[in-house]
């Protein structure tokens, strides 16, 4: 299942890195599409969506409403 958040304070090539890293730390299969740009973070992940948002947001990112 496909995912997209907006994440306001991905600001760099290392917010992608870091959001990244949590991801893959709870599903080594998920495939991540991050812009600081646009501030969208695409995730495809089997994991239900509140426990992406739950990773993201425990790695320092606020995911807009």
């Amino acid at each position: 299942m496909q995912t997209t958040f907006t994440v306001p304070d991905l600001a760099c090539g290392a917010c992608v890195d870091t959001i990244s890293q949590a991801i893959h730390a709870i599903d080594p299969q998920a495939k991540i599409v991050a812009s600081p740009q646009t501030k969208l973070v695409q995730i495809e992940s089997e994991l239900p969506v509140m426990t992406l948002q739950t990773t993201i947001i425990a790695a320092g990112y606020t995911i807009a409403k």
